[in-house]
């Protein structure tokens, strides 16, 4: 059991800030037949006419019980990039505060710090896109505040073994942020394990791949009852919209058909890659536990412009570092990862 304070790792301001609060912070039952008049709403009927709820409470519940977390240790965002600016912001001073970034990985870290003028230090990945234990500890200093870590990893597709975040965990007092963007595709597990043991620990997952849901906009972060309390008071107050909720409870409550589009696309990558092997301007695929393959070709730039001119969009992700001459490729449907094989079959 760890012994961090997360409190005292939050930001002063963000400790003594006195929270907004709207018209519907006073209760939670929002299905009973009241009449409301409280919140300046337009009182004609329609699928959208009343404020949400703020906290999302009924779809937490849900959520809850298909992590095996508590509902008050999830907060919902407007994606999973609203969810990563609100770690910003609860817990980085700016012009003073530091994180740490392993890239390759996924780019909105560097914008969101960017954005909340916080210096970023980076300690790549290894040859094996796994972490660099050693260099992340020697990075570390007085104001280093958290550490991003993206796995299954984005653009490389690959998982960090969990023991390899537990060591983060034991050896770091700061934030370390656990990007589960890809988990459902995972075979390795989630870090959802440690939270009980970690108090520094947050995870980030989305619902914008596995459920299908990329439209809607729903994050979701995981964390301590304390460190979710620090971000409802900082949150918009009304960040995920009645819509959104609607539609991610149905999504939620047919968890069949999300664990058999799992299924198939797990199956469909196997397939892609078995073919892709076969092309002859592919020289590398590289291991991947998420709905995507980072294959590394002859020419990125080339063979990026020869399928675009064939109605085929991927990802050119050549400016990465580590990752020169690779090509993210989406799994598709079975349809089109045929038409994409087919394509790479036609282009020399």
């Amino acid at each position: 059991m760890s012994k961090i304070d997360i409190t005292q790792l939050v930001r002063p301001m963000v400790r003594e800030i006195a929270p907004y609060r709207s018209a519907r912070d006073d209760f939670e039952d929002f299905e009973a037949q009241k009449v409301f008049l409280d919140a300046n709403e337009n009182p004609y009927k329609s699928i959208a006419n009343r404020y949400p709820d703020p906290l999302q409470c009924k779809l937490k519940r849900t959520l809850a019980k298909i992590k095996g977390v508590e509902a008050n240790q999830i907060l919902l965002g407007n994606g999973s990039d609203e969810v990563l600016d609100l770690v910003f912001r609860a817990f980085c001073e700016p012009g003073q505060d530091e994180v740490i970034l392993l890239p390759p990985t996924y780019g909105m870290y560097t914008v969101l710090a960017q954005l909340n003028n916080v210096k970023v230090n980076t300690v790549p990945l290894n040859e094996s896109f796994q972490l660099d234990l050693e260099g992340i500890m020697k990075q570390v200093n007085g104001n280093t505040k958290v550490i991003f870590v993206c796995s299954p990893n984005n653009p490389t597709g690959n998982s960090i073994p969990l023991e390899q975040i537990q060591n983060l965990l034991n050896q770091f007092s700061g934030l370390v942020v656990v990007d589960e963007a890809y988990v459902d595709f995972s075979t390795k597990g989630s870090a959802v394990r440690f939270l009980d043991d970690y108090p520094h620990l947050m995870i980030c997952q989305t619902f914008s791949k596995a459920y299908g849901l990329a439209g809607i906009r729903l994050g979701m972060g995981i964390a301590d009852s304390k460190i979710i309390d620090y971000f409802n008071k900082i949150k918009p107050p009304y960040n995920v919209n009645v819509l959104t909720q609607k539609m991610a409870f149905n999504s939620f409550n047919d968890q069949h058909t999300t664990k058999e589009h799992v299924k198939e696309l797990l199956a469909e990558r196997q397939k892609l890659e078995k073919e892709l092997l076969n092309i002859d301007f592919v020289n590398k695929i590289y291991p991947s536990d998420a709905n995507f393959l980072l294959i590394q070709v002859d020419n990125a730039s080339k063979r990026y412009d020869q399928l675009l001119s064939l109605d085929i969009v991927v990802r050119n992700r050549s400016s990465l570092l580590g990752c020169e001459n690779t090509l993210r490729i989406t799994v598709g449907t079975p349809q089109e990862n045929i038409r994409l094989i087919n394509a790479c079959k036609t282009i020399k």
